[in-house]
């Protein structure tokens, strides 16, 4: 029997992996209560369909795949368990969303407690395209009841019997990629304001390190204001297991000043030249001395 998966919600990676499964002959359907104009319109683009309430989602759905920005991942579980208590309906739920174990372990009781199963599971790369397919690792019990997805255009991965593992996995990846274009923003952001960044840049330059550098930062704006809570995630994470907190906490404040200025107001779907490094930095720097001055 063909099975209909529930996504929350069609965002940028959402709708990307909602898309992909439709394209491989699923049913994909999403709550539209709520959501924005923009989302909307990319679930239409994937040919996601869209449901009124939570209540029809959760009586529709055999899955339902949580892929949210990390601030919103409890609140969704809790309106899902809610509804699946109104309705009495049986889902899996599958949070997919990068959030530190602790959250997930929260989240796998909400959902438990409303008689549902839950799986932990985390993406790593970026959402599906063209040929390109990210991988998405899962833990907990019976993760076999995933591996249908295999043949619908997703790579699931197997990593353990234990909820929250996958999300660790994911916390500790995505602090070297996302951490690393934190940690490159501020350096950058700093030698600029202290008059050093045209020397700075030449020595990333020589030392072929610059293009790899730039293109993060330059770029990172879009996501900005979504890594702030994913940062915060990891510092919990790594927290929990005596890794000194500072350093993540220091990577989510600058990317809450990023997300600040009108660089985050870009969405992933334009298609114009990002700003150039120069530009990235001035804009930061004014940014940062506009704060000072305020203070």
């Amino acid at each position: 029997m063909k099975k209909t998966i529930g996504i929350l919600s069609p965002g940028d990676m959402g709708h990307g992996v909602g898309g992909r499964l439709v394209e491989n002959g699923v049913r994909v359907i999403y709550c539209s209560d709520g959501r924005s104009a923009r989302t909307r319109d990319l679930a239409k683009a994937a040919h996601i369909e869209a449901v009124p309430t939570y209540d029809a989602l959760v009586n529709q759905a055999d899955i339902v795949l949580s892929i949210l920005v990390p601030a919103a991942a409890k609140g969704a579980a809790v309106m899902v368990a809610q509804a699946l208590t109104r309705t009495h309906a049986n889902v899996l739920y599958v949070d997919c969303n990068a959030i530190a174990p602790q959250t997930v372990i929260e989240i796998g009781q909400i959902i438990t407690d409303a008689g549902s199963a839950f799986l932990d599971a985390s993406i790593i790369g970026g959402p599906p395209r063209g040929e390109y397919t990210p991988r998405i690792y899962i833990s907990g019990n019976d993760t076999q009841q995933l591996d249908f997805l295999n043949t619908h255009g997703l790579n699931i991965l197997h990593l353990s019997e234990r909820a929250g593992d996958a999300s660790a996995l994911k916390m500790c990846f995505a602090a070297s990629t996302k951490g690393s274009t934190a940690l490159y923003l501020t350096l950058m952001s700093a030698a600029r304001a202290l008059g050093v960044s045209d020397a700075l840049i030449e020595e990333f330059r020589m030392g072929q390190r610059l293009e790899s550098m730039e293109r993060g930062v330059t770029r990172v704006a879009v996501k900005s204001r979504r890594f702030v809570g994913e940062m915060e995630e990891m510092d919990k994470t790594f927290t929990a297991v005596g890794i000194h907190p500072n350093m993540l906490a220091g990577a989510a404040e600058i990317y809450r000043l990023m997300g600040e200025t009108h660089l985050a107001d870009r969405v992933p779907e334009d298609t114009s030249p990002f700003p150039s490094l120069d530009e990235t930095l001035d804009i930061m720097v004014a940014h940062l001395e506009g704060k000072t001055n305020a203070d």
